[in-house]
């Protein structure tokens, strides 16, 4: 192994755009940003992406082709003292090189959005003066964890996940490499094997690195050994072997897939979930599914927003769809997992495959608008209860039909509303499942208002 200490990624670091890899929608021929870095003129900027995706790469690579001084904060640690420390430094550094290039300063803040609101304004004036260009990296949302002062004197480029081929051309680089990478030890990998660890590091330059370094130790030292009856390729004499099974034990308990509970790709999924039942595909529905789970998402939290789903987006086109629901959230409670989320499954394929009604929902918030913004309406008095006798004697209850004792069961012509809204007509149901024959019972009994013979 090669004496630098370092992690194998941080000491395959990229250098040079040509030695960058993804991002080309950012920095490929041509494009906006490569431009801007060519010309040497940066701009401040707030990169946002996953993890592995090159964040804190790219803005050294864009101090270092624009011959700028690179400084470096990590929002977890620092405070507003290192932010003004930063600022002096990069004061000092224009006045040391002010009749000469190179006078620039980029100063780059890692996980940014954890800074908060009074952190970050302590950057607004020097961003503003151009005493330092300024770039963020984030894993979340900069327009949920960013003030609106900072962003609008940034712009934000989108990282996007690596593909397989790329992380598969940063295994390649490791093992050919033999000063930085692991290339000096020798090992062999077999396609099969590269591909498996190109495809679990799921778009993660760093975790592929992480994996494939631990690998290379344990595959250089002997620690997988297998027992001695084993007839293994090192018994053989031949080149140790970084192989399916080794990266397996490697990876075991940390290949799950990216989640971030409570951040964007949280509600992304939950998100593609709720949209995938809604637009009635049962098998996109059980993918989002399976992907919030493998992700660590709390099964009851999917529970819940089933139940939802079933409210707001099936309603009385199907009521058995909220009562399924409530089921799958029981197995789930006393059952736990596996059991529990092959009920949610069961659930979500119902919910999918039900017909669709947000009549309920829709008239349901025309109804709370309603509530909400005109004020504190009486009781009509022939509504109101009447359970002594000063309530009767004013009033209470008197001239009120009692449905049971109408036609039909039905009080043709009786209000309901306060006298001062005046009938109101929120929900219209639709022509699809259950609610087609709620349709057709309103219909008729509202004609029946109308019939002279009544």
């Amino acid at each position: 192994m090669p004496s630098d200490f370092r992690p194998l990624a941080d000491r395959l670091r990229p250098r040079t755009l040509d030695e960058f890899v993804g991002q080309r929608h950012l920095v490929g021929e041509g494009k906006p940003l490569r431009r801007a870095i060519a010309s040497g003129r940066l701009h401040s900027m707030v990169l946002w992406g996953p993890p592995g995706s090159g964040k804190t790469t790219l803005a050294r690579i864009m101090a270092g082709c624009c011959r700028a001084k690179f400084l470096t904060l990590s929002a977890v640690l620092a405070g507003v003292k290192d932010i003004r420390d930063a600022v002096a430094e990069a004061k000092a550094h224009r006045a040391d090189h002010r009749a000469q290039d190179g006078g620039d300063t980029v100063l780059f803040v890692d996980e940014v959005h954890r800074f908060n609101k009074a952190q970050q304004d302590a950057f607004l004036p020097f961003v503003e003066n151009g005493t330092l260009t300024f770039i963020g990296a984030t894993t979340e949302n900069p327009s949920f964890e960013l003030n609106n002062a900072l962003l609008s004197r940034t712009r934000v480029y989108v990282l996007k996940p690596l593909t397989g081929a790329d992380v598969r051309r940063v295994i390649d680089r490791a093992l050919a490499d033999r000063t930085l990478g692991i290339g000096a030890l020798q090992l062999g990998m077999p396609e099969t094997s590269r591909t498996l660890l190109a495809s679990t590091a799921d778009g993660d330059a760093r975790r592929a690195l992480n994996v494939l370094e631990m690998a290379a130790d344990l595959a250089a030292t002997g620690e997988d050994e297998p027992q001695a009856d084993s007839k293994s390729a090192r018994e053989q004499n031949s080149p140790a072997v970084i192989d399916d099974q080794l990266l397996r034990e490697v990876l075991e308990g940390g290949g799950t897939r990216r989640f971030d509970k409570g951040g964007d790709m949280f509600y992304d999924q939950i998100s593609a979930l709720h949209k995938s039942v809604r637009g009635t595909d049962p098998d996109a529905a059980l993918y989002w599914l399976a992907r919030m789970l493998d992700g660590g998402c709390d099964p009851r939290y999917v529970a819940r927003r089933l139940v939802r789903m079933a409210s707001e987006d099936i309603g009385t086109a199907d009521p058995r769809a909220l009562a399924l629901s409530l089921d799958a959230w029981e197995v789930q409670e006393r059952l736990g997992s596996p059991e529990g989320e092959l009920a949610l499954a069961h659930a979500t394929v119902y919910l999918a495959c039900a017909a669709k009604s947000n009549a309920v929902y829709t008239a349901f918030t025309a109804a709370r608008k309603d509530a909400a913004g005109h004020g504190s309406l009486e009781v009509p008095l022939h509504l109101r209860n009447a359970p002594t006798r000063l309530m009767k004697e004013l009033g209470a209850g008197k001239d009120y039909r009692y449905a049971h004792d109408e036609p039909e069961a039905y009080a043709v012509g009786e209000m309901y509303f306060p006298e001062e809204l005046g009938q109101r007509s929120y929900y219209q149901p639709t022509d699809r499942g259950m609610e087609k024959r709620i349709a057709e019972k309103l219909a008729w009994l509202r004609s029946l208002g109308s019939n002279p013979s009544r």
